[in-house]
C-alpha cells in the first residue's frame, strides 16, 4: 500500500463523518457554525452563520467591547483556497455595572459571515473546515471560553440551500445594522468629539427623513474604535435640520491624529405608528477592510443565497513574504544543529572528508543542495494537497503515518547494518541512501540530502514556528517560497562548505580512521531506529511494535545470509517478504483516536478546549504543552524543563493545571488550536494565567527558567 494510497484513505474515513457541525456547549454559552448551503458549488460564496446562545442573564461582546471585554473572534483552518470574511456582529447594548460601560450581545445572536469556494474545488469531495472560537462570557464575573468548530461543504456539481440554514441566515443578514447611501457624517475632534449624520446635504436616506418628519428619538452612538471616546459618559445629541449631532467626551487614550469616527447608529424610528429601533453603519470596522456587499444590501427574500458577496481575501504581502522567508532560512540554519539530523548530515561529513581532496566536494555539494530542496519541495506540495483535500496538516504531519514511522525505522535500522560492515550490496542499497557513507557518489549525495530533511521533520528550529504556521494561511506559491527557504538554509552550511577550499584543506585527509568513523555512526542510527519503535508503539500498541521487531530480526538475518551464498538469499528473501506481509497491518494500525493521548500524558491532564475553559473558569492557572511521541524537540524539553523539580515545585505552589495535547497521531482539534496560535506543528507552549484574555506563548526551546518565570512567583 503506497503512502498516497494511504493518506487518501484516511481522507475517506474523515470525509465520511457528519456534515454539519456539533454544538459547544460550555454551560454558559452554546456555539455552532451553520450554513445556509447544504451542497456548494466550485466558484461560489457561501453564507455561515455562527450562532451563540447565551445563558440568561450573561452576554458577549460586541466588536468594540467598550471600557472592558474581548469580542467574539474566529481563527480559520481550510483547504487552500477557500477565504473566510470577516465575522459580521449585530447591533450591540449597552451593559452597565457602576462606571463600567460595555457593548455586548445577549440571548441567540447570529453573527453571519462569507466563505469563498475556489473555482479549482473538486467536484464530489467535502471540504472540511476548522474554526477555533473564542470569547468572553460575563454576568458579574466574566469567563474566558473557547472551542473547536466544524463544518463539511459537500462540493457539488450544482450547490443546494439548506433549509434551517438558509432560515438562519436570513435572520442573521436581518439583525445586520443597515448601510445606507448616502449616509456621511461629518467629523471633528477638539476637545469634545463632534459627529454629525448624515453628512448635511445629504437627504435621500432613512436617517435625514426620519428626522426631518420627527420620526426618530433615543439616538445612540457606537463607535468602531475602543479609544475614541469615554464610554461612561453621557452623550450629547440634538436633533434637527436633518441630522443627528452627538457631542462626546474623548477617552484618557483619545489620539487626535488617529482618530475616525466611523461607527453606529442606533435609534428608534416611527414607522407607520409603531416604533422601531434599527441600526445604520457609517464606515468600515477598523482592522476589517471594506464593508462586503453583504452588510450594504438588506435581505432580499427572493435573493439565492450563494449571492452573497466576495470575501475580504488575505494576500502575502511582500514584506510579509520577505520576513517569513528570512525567518524559514534562519530556522533551517538552527535546524542542522538540532538532535533529529546528527546522524545523517554526520554521515554527509564523512562523505564531504572522502571527497575534499579529489575535486568532487562541490559537485557533491549541489547535489546534496538538490536533494534537501526536492525534499522539502515535496513536503510543501503535499502539505498543500493534503489541506486542499480537507486534512488539518503541519510540519511533520507524515510522521502521524505509523505506515512510514515503520518503514523509517527499518530505513535507519538497514542504514546502520551497511554502516557497521554486516552487508554490502553496492550500488541498489547506496542508491537509497544506505551506503552513502562508504561509498558516496552522485546519486547517494542526492539521497543524503533527501534523508537529511526527512531525520529533521521530528525538530523544529527557532524562527521555523512562525515561518511555516503563516505559509499554512497563504495561497500556494508564498507557502512554496517559504518552505524554499526553509530548505535553502538547511543546505546551506554544507553547501557552503562544498564551495571553500580553505575549509577543505582543514579537514582531515582519507585513510583507516574512516572505517572507525564509519562503524561508530552506525550506534547513532540504531538509536535513531530505536526511537521510532517507540513511537510506534505510542502509535499502535505492543502488537506493532512485536511487528516491527520481527521486521528487524528478518532484516539482520538476511544482512546475514546475504554472504552465505545464492540459497541462502533466496531463503532469506522469502523470509523477509512473508514477515513483511504479517507484520504491515498491525505495523500500520492504530490502536485508537485516544491512545497517544493516555500513553503519553502521565502527570498530566488530556487537553480539550473544554477543559481549559472549565479550568479558566474557575479561576485556576492553566499550562498547556502540545507535543508527539515523534517530536524530538519536545521531549526535549520535556526532559530539560518541564520534567525538573523546580518547573513541578513551581506548578504545585501556583496550583497549575498542567495539560498535554498530543499530536502524535492526526487530530483536527489539535490542528485547529495550532492554527489559532500562528503555528503548523508542535511543539507549542501556553500558559493561561488567571484573568488574562490571552495566553502566553512561551518559546520552543525551553529552559527551567523560561518556564518557572512564565508562571510567575509561588503563592
Amino acid at each position: 500500500m503506497s503512502l498516497r494510497a494511504f493518506l487518501f484513505s484516511v481522507f475517506a474515513l474523515f470525509a465520511a463523518g457528519a456534515a454539519h457541525a456539533q454544538p459547544v456547549r460550555t454551560g454558559n454559552v452554546e456555539t455552532e457554525l451553520v450554513s445556509s448551503r447544504a451542497a456548494v458549488a466550485p466558484g461560489e460564496t457561501v453564507t455561515l452563520v455562527l450562532r451563540q446562545k447565551v445563558r440568561a442573564g450573561w452576554h458577549t461582546y460586541w466588536v468594540n467591547p467598550g471600557d472592558s471585554g474581548e469580542p467574539t473572534r474566529l481563527a480559520w483552518t481550510a483547504p487552500p483556497g477557500f477565504e473566510a470574511g470577516p465575522l459580521l456582529h449585530p447591533a450591540p447594548t449597552i451593559d452597565r455595572l457602576g462606571p463600567v460601560t460595555t457593548y455586548v450581545h445577549e440571548g441567540e445572536v447570529l453573527y453571519p459571515l462569507a466563505v469563498q469556494v475556489p473555482a479549482s474545488a473538486t467536484v464530489g469531495e467535502d471540504a472540511r473546515l476548522f474554526a477555533q472560537a473564542r470569547w468572553l462570557v460575563c454576568d458579574e464575573i466574566c469567563i474566558p471560553e473557547e472551542g473547536v468548530l466544524e463544518i463539511s461543504l459537500p462540493v457539488r456539481a450544482e450547490g443546494r440551500d439548506d433549509a434551517r440554514g438558509a432560515r438562519l441566515a436570513r435572520e442573521a443578514i436581518d439583525a445586520l445594522p443597515e448601510a445606507m447611501t448616502p449616509l456621511g457624517f461629518d467629523f471633528e475632534a477638539g476637545d469634545e468629539i463632534a459627529i454629525s449624520l448624515p453628512r448635511k446635504g445629504a437627504s435621500d436616506n432613512a436617517v435625514s427623513a426620519a428626522v426631518a418628519g420627527g420620526r426618530l428619538r433615543n439616538p445612540v452612538y457606537f463607535p468602531y474604535a475602543q479609544s475614541l471616546i469615554d464610554h461612561a459618559a453621557p452623550q450629547k445629541v440634538e436633533i434637527g435640520e436633518g441630522v443627528v449631532e452627538f457631542k462626546l467626551a474623548p477617552s484618557l487614550s483619545f489620539n487626535r491624529a488617529d482618530a475616525k469616527g466611523e461607527g453606529l447608529l442606533v435609534a428608534e424610528i416611527n414607522e407607520g405608528g409603531r416604533w422601531t429601533k434599527r441600526a445604520f453603519m457609517f464606515g468600515a470596522p477598523p482592522g476589517e477592510g471594506p464593508l462586503p456587499t453583504l452588510v450594504a444590501a438588506r435581505w432580499a427574500g427572493e435573493a439565492p443565497l450563494n449571492s452573497a458577496p466576495p470575501v475580504v481575501e488575505r494576500s502575502a504581502g511582500a514584506i510579509n513574504l520577505i520576513y517569513f522567508i528570512l525567518s524559514a532560512f534562519i530556522g533551517g540554519l538552527i535546524l542542522n544543529v538540532m538532535p533529529c539530523v546528527f546522524p545523517v548530515l554526520s554521515i554527509k561529513a564523512l562523505s564531504l572528508a572522502g571527497g575534499a581532496h579529489d575535486g568532487r566536494a562541490k559537485r557533491h555539494g549541489l547535489l546534496f543542495l538538490a536533494g534537501v530542496m526536492a525534499t522539502f519541495m515535496s513536503l510543501a506540495v503535499a502539505l498543500i494537497v493534503l489541506k486542499n483535500a480537507g486534512l488539518a496538516a503541519g510540519w511533520g504531519f507524515q510522521l502521524q503515518e505509523p505506515a512510514l514511522i515503520g518503514v523509517l525505522a527499518i530505513l535507519f535500522f538497514a542504514i546502520g547494518l551497511n554502516l557497521i560492515g554486516a552487508f554490502d550490496i553496492g550500488g541498489g542499497l547506496q542508491n537509497i541512501g544506505a551506503g552513502v557513507a562508504a561509498k558516496g557518489g552522485d546519486v547517494g549525495a542526492f539521497a543524503t540530502g533527501a534523508l537529511a530533511v526527512v531525520a529533521a521533520t521530528p525538530c523544529t528550529a527557532p524562527f521555523m514556528a512562525g515561518a511555516l504556521g503563516w505559509a499554512a494561511t497563504q495561497p500556494p506559491a508564498a507557502s512554496l517560497a517559504v518552505f524554499a527557504g526553509l530548505g535553502l538554509g538547511f543546505a546551506a552550511p554544507f553547501t557552503a562548505l562544498s564551495f571553500a577550499p580553505g575549509l577543505q584543506k582543514l579537514m582531515p585527509k582519507p585513510g583507516a580512521w574512516m572505517d572507525r568513523a564509519k562503524q561508530f555512526l552506525a550506534f547513532p542510527m540504531f538509536a535513531a531506529a530505536v526511537w521510532l519503535v517507540w513511537v510506534l508503539s505510542v502509535q499502535t500498541g505492543a502488537t506493532g511494535t512485536l511487528a516491527l521487531l520481527s521486521l528487524f530480526v528478518a532484516l539482520a538475518f538476511a544482512a546475514w545470509a546475504w554472504r552465505q551464498g545464492m540459497a541462502w538469499r533466496v531463503i532469506a528473501a522469502v523470509l523477509l517478504i512473508a514477515v513483511a506481509v504479517v507484520a504491515w497491518r498491525p505495523m500500520t494500525s492504530v490502536v485508537s483516536a485516544s491512545a497517544p493521548a493516555k500513553s503519553a500524558n502521565a502527570g498530566a491532564e488530556v487537553w480539550s478546549a473544554g477543559r481549559v475553559a472549565e479550568l479558566r473558569a474557575a479561576g485556576t492557572p492553566v499550562f498547556v504543552n502540545f507535543t508527539a511521541a515523534w517530536c524530538v524537540t519536545c521531549k526535549a524539553n520535556e526532559i530539560v524543563a518541564l520534567s525538573r523539580p523546580g518547573v513541578k515545585k513551581a506548578f504545585a505552589a501556583r496550583g497549575v493545571a498542567y495539560l498535554k495535547g498530543d499530536w502524535t497521531a492526526r487530530d483536527p482539534a489539535i490542528a485547529a488550536e495550532l492554527a489559532a496560535h500562528g503555528r503548523s506543528g508542535v511543539p507549542l507552549y501556553l500558559f493561561y494565567a488567571p484573568g488574562a484574555a490571552e495566553p502566553v506563548v512561551l518559546p520552543q526551546i525551553l529552559t527551567e527558567r523560561i518556564v518557572t518565570q512564565a508562571v510567575g512567583p509561588s503563592l
